[in-house]
C-alpha cells in the first residue's frame, strides 16, 4: 500500500523533515497541524503519514489499537521510501510514538545514507507513572544525530529523570519550559504559549541541521 503524505513548506525547501504521528491522534491533529506550519515557517519541507492502524480509523475498518512501536517500524521506512529523493538532507521523526519508531528505525537509515538526523517531539521515556520501564536501550548507543525537545512536565520523561540517563552523545535534548507531553505550557504560568515553544523548535531544529548537515 503506497503511503499518503501531508506537505508543508516550500516543495524547493533544501531539507525534508518526514513525521509520524503520537498513538492516539492522526497526522492532522491540531498539534500536529501546528507543529508542521511551525517548522514549514523556518523554511523546512514537512511531509507527515500515518501508520495503518490510524489510517484505518478513516474507513469502514473502524478504531483499531496502536500496535507495539517495533511492529510499525517497516512502515516508517516504508513511508522514507515512498516519499522518494529529496531536494537535500532527509530528517525523521514525529510525535511521541511516531518519533520512537523513528528511532528505532533510524541507525540502519543513517547507515545507509538515506537520512541526516532524526527529530523527536516529546519523546516517551517511559509509560506515565511507570519510570522503571524505560524505552531507551536503543538510545544509548545510537549512532544518528538527534534532537529531542521535551516539555519540563512531560509525564513520560521530565528533565531530573533523562539526566539519568545513559544516552548517546549523538543525542541533543531541548528543554520546553513547562511544556507537558504535547509541549504545550500554562501561559499564566510559565509566561510561554505553545506558539511560542513551537517557534523555539523550528529554530533550534533550523540550526540543529545547519550543523549535522551543512
Amino acid at each position: 500500500m503506497t503511503t499518503t503524505f501531508l506537505f508543508d513548506g516550500p516543495e524547493d525547501a533544501r531539507v525534508t523533515i518526514l513525521l509520524a504521528h503520537g498513538a492516539g491522534a492522526p497526522m492532522d491533529s491540531a498539534s500536529m497541524n501546528a507543529t508542521a506550519r511551525a517548522l514549514a515557517a523556518a523554511g523546512f519541507r514537512v511531509a507527515r503519514f500515518e501508520f495503518g492502524y490510524m489510517a484505518s480509523r478513516r474507513t469502514e475498518a473502524g478504531r483499531k489499537p496502536p500496535p507495539r512501536a517495533d511492529k510499525v517500524i517497516p512502515e516508517f521506512v516504508a513511508a522514507v521510501d515512498d516519499l522518494g529523493p529529496t531536494n537535500g538532507p532527509l530528517i525523521i521523526g514525529g510525535k511521541s510514538m511516531g518519533g520512537r519508531v523513528a528511532s528505532m528505525a533510524a541507525d540502519a537509515l543513517f547507515a545507509n545514507g538515506r537520512i541526516a538526523g532524526l527529530l523527536c517531539l516529546g519523546y516517551p521515556f517511559h509509560p506515565p507513572e511507570k519510570p522503571d520501564q524505560l524505552r531507551t536501550a536503543h538510545l544509548l548507543e545510537l549512532k544518528t544525530p538527534a534532537l529531542i525537545c521535551q516539555g519540563t512536565r512531560d509525564e513520560f520523561g521530565v528533565p531530573a529523570e533523562i539526566a539519568t540517563y545513559s544516552l548517546s552523545p549523538s543525542i541533543e535534548l531541548l528543554f520546553l519550559e513547562d511544556g507537558d507531553h504535547d509541549l504545550k505550557p500554562r501561559k499564566a504560568l510559565s509566561g510561554f504559549s505553545t506558539a511560542d515553544h513551537l517557534a523555539t523548535i523550528a529554530t533550534k531544529a533550523r540550526d540543529w541541521v545547519q550543523r549535522i548537515a551543512p
